[in-house]
């Protein structure tokens, strides 16, 4: 291996005023602080790339368990809207990105953050871990179009499953009842195909089993596509 060279670079930025809502918060009295460390090193003459990020968010956000534990003393469906205060909320990123040969390049990634409190923004997962390539079409003579493979398995905290078990609803995730969690595992593909300069179409398709960490749901296809220009 190659000398390592190392980048660091962080960013205070602020958070909306409740949870992934479109308003942001005056003042920056809720803010999220993010700090990345990026090394990039030559493995066999090829180039690669280790980053570790971490992030602190902090702001008004319900603890999973207060909202259970206020839905049972009151009857009601539990809600972390209901039991939000100042609180901290860390997590932590690890990305690694390998070019095998000019035309294949391989990634895989870690993450992992606070399950006790909601999420702040983005979506409801408190580990993550995929793996993937992408491949450029030379051999094809397709060089501008590119092919891509990932494989990510997703989870959720213990106090997490207990909320939506309860009936609680997240950013983007709820129906009521979560009998039979598991880990959400998604496969997804790709092919981007530039049709001409500056103009790129993208099909996308995804296979997720246990949508919503739920064991009595799915599995689910979902299919995109994606039209790219540039000006």
């Amino acid at each position: 291996m190659d000398a390592v060279l190392v980048d660091c670079q962080g960013g205070f930025f602020d958070l909306s005023d409740v949870p992934n809502s479109k308003t942001l918060e005056p003042g920056f009295k809720e803010f999220a602080l993010i700090g990345e460390i990026e090394g990039r090193y030559q493995l066999a003459g090829h180039p690669g790339k280790l980053k570790v990020l971490g992030f602190l968010n902090y702001g008004r956000m319900g603890s999973h368990s207060d909202a259970v534990n206020l839905g049972r003393a009151t009857g009601a469906t539990p809600d972390t809207a209901l039991v939000r205060h100042f609180a901290s909320r860390p997590g932590l990123a690890l990305n690694l990105e390998q070019e095998i040969r000019p035309d294949l390049g391989v990634f895989a990634r870690l993450s992992v953050n606070d399950g006790s409190k909601e999420a702040y923004e983005f979506t409801d997962v408190n580990r993550s871990a995929s793996v993937g390539f992408l491949l450029k079409e030379n051999q094809w003579n397709r060089a501008d179009d590119s092919i891509g493979l990932a494989v990510a398995v997703n989870g959720i905290s213990a106090a997490a499953r207990a909320y939506f078990a309860a009936g609680g609803l997240g950013i983007l995730i709820g129906d009521g009842q979560l009998p039979h969690a598991g880990g959400e595992n998604i496969v997804e593909t790709f092919y981007s195909m530039r049709v001409v300069e500056h103009f790129t179409v993208s099909a996308n398709y995804q296979y997720v089993v246990h949508p919503a960490y739920n064991r009595d749901r799915g599995p689910v296809s979902i299919f995109a596509l994606r039209v790219h220009a540039e000006f």
